[in-house]
């Protein structure tokens, strides 16, 4: 498994900061329809929230919490999390990519964490999860250059790919892809995130046939 390690950087201001990790093979396809039944059934189910009441939940409190810690303005930099469930509130719904995406952003709604899934193909060398320094930028997914600076991102030996707001174009998930890591970031401590990787290790193998599968949790 990819070696990974929390920096004091985040640590200190942040000492519950863990991170939940699964790596695996999987076959990247259009979304079958059980997953698009059951993200329908939440998206609906989400959808009964009122707006103002779409950053209340615990995982995304604490997430607000840490970014103010690290000194990024969370009403500026949502969490990836608070925007899904933001966006579902406006009835807006979420977009459709392919299984593996799709996936991420079902689990991510679900338990409040933001998440990222990474194609292992565009990584290279250890992973360091730390407060992107001033300055640091990239190309957003599906956004212009995004300032990263003071967030908490992963990098590697290219330099940062992830982060709990917006992920780099570098390591998406295309119809190419065929290894993942996938990251739950959480600010609240571990006591969650055996019981959600058991399951995002079950749906990895109904949804994305997921082979190899290995997890880990980072603290």
């Amino acid at each position: 498994m990819i070696q990974i390690q929390i920096d004091a950087s985040i640590k200190e201001r942040c000492p519950s900061a863990a991170l939940g990790v699964v790596q695996c093979h999987v076959k990247t396809a259009p979304s079958p329809e059980g997953l698009l039944q059951k993200m329908h059934q939440k998206i609906d189910e989400l959808s009964q929230v009122e707006l103002s009441q779409a950053n209340k939940r615990e995982k995304i409190q604490s997430t607000r919490a840490a970014y103010k810690a690290l000194g990024k303005e969370p009403n500026r930099y949502r969490s990836s999390a608070e925007a899904m469930c933001r966006r579902i509130s406006k009835e807006r719904g979420l977009y459709f990519i392919n299984n593996v995406v799709d996936l991420n952003n079902y689990l991510s709604i679900c338990s409040g964490y933001s998440m990222g899934t990474y194609d292992i193909a565009a990584l290279q060398g250890d992973i360091i999860w730390k407060r992107a320094p001033e300055g640091t930028a990239y190309q957003g997914i599906g956004k212009d250059v995004l300032n990263i600076e003071y967030l908490p991102a992963l990098f590697d030996a290219l330099g940062p790919f992830g982060n709990p707001t917006s992920d780099n174009t570098r390591a998406m998930i295309t119809e190419h892809c065929r290894q993942i890591l996938l990251v739950y970031y959480s600010f609240d401590g571990t006591q969650d995130l055996p019981a959600l990787l058991e399951e995002a290790k079950e749906l990895l193998i109904s949804y994305c046939d997921a082979t190899e599968i290995e997890s880990t949790i980072i603290e």
